[in-house]
């Protein structure tokens, strides 16, 4: 994956402990996106708890900071992230029944949970393997595009493991039950282009141009109306949990909402005037 924009390119996230010079993370915003990549290339990009924790956070300050309309999240090198790495995580002492369920719940779900509940559209552009958290990670994506030679892999199960950051939630709501039992029972890898067909990648492109159509597609939604796009994010998340009039009436709470929204103003205006609207997010 090539390198992702160079503004305001922060380069001193998280040193690698192994003593290499590069962060972990790179991070840059451009036109309004941020633009998160993993940068364990050697390791496939298997994500230390280092990673985790900043990929939150930047999720995080992406929500809060009305200059961000938009987020990719990608890597370096050939993998898009091989699972978790563990091996950075805090010291504890003697494991207590608890501790297990506890380390899933504030690490390998927070993480996707950060995704999931980020205010702004997050785009997964995956440029190669992405196996155990990593397939999740990109799941948890609201918009999925995979190089052709990028492929998923519920790899826990060749591990004799339950599937953790929030797998067993993910794949039933996009793709259906029996399908996601498929890929969960076997942990046969799924090339990029079976993953589209089944719908959990949006579109399949080739290697060289995956970076450009990410940024193509982000810049496509840092220009719209920010708060209509994250009030729908929300409406379809909840949807998913929700019976018809618990959906019915929140949107159109969300309807009631953005109406207030500058953009909304100027969505209407621009149909009426007959020219192209111009969104400032607000």
């Amino acid at each position: 994956m090539p390198s992702s924009p160079e503004d305001n390119h922060d380069r001193t996230d998280h040193a690698d402990p192994s003593g290499s010079p590069e962060p972990l993370i790179l991070h840059a915003t451009d036109n309004g996106v941020s633009w998160i990549t993993l940068n364990r290339p050697e390791a496939m990009n298997a994500v230390t708890w280092d990673q985790r924790e900043r990929i939150i956070a930047l999720l995080a300050e992406a929500s809060a900071d009305p200059g961000i309309r938009a987020v990719v999240l990608t890597a370096t090198g050939r993998g898009f992230c091989a699972g978790a790495d563990l091996r950075g995580a805090p010291a504890t002492g003697d494991r207590v029944p608890g501790d297990v369920a506890r380390t899933i719940r504030l690490g390998a779900q927070r993480l996707i949970a950060a995704v999931l509940d980020c205010e702004k559209p997050v785009i997964a552009a995956v440029n190669g393997t992405a196996a155990g958290i990593g397939a999740h990670l990109a799941f948890a994506c609201d918009l999925v595009l995979a190089a052709r030679s990028a492929k998923f892999i519920e790899v826990f199960v060749r591990r004799g493991l339950v599937p953790d950051g929030g797998g067993a939630y993910l794949l039933p709501r996009l793709i259906g039950p029996q399908r996601a039992k498929e890929l969960m029972f076997f942990g046969d890898a799924l090339p990029a282009s079976d993953a589209e067909r089944l719908g959990l990648v949006n579109r399949t492109v080739p290697d060289e141009e995956l970076a450009a159509t990410a940024r193509a597609w982000a810049q496509r939604l840092a220009d719209g109306p920010t708060r209509a796009i994250a009030l729908t994010k929300q409406l379809v998340k909840a949807s998913l949990d929700a019976d018809r009039a618990t959906a019915f009436a929140a949107e159109a709470m969300a309807q009631e909402i953005n109406m207030t929204t500058q953009d909304a103003n100027e969505g209407v205006a621009s149909f009426v005037e007959r020219r192209m609207p111009k969104y400032r997010g607000v």
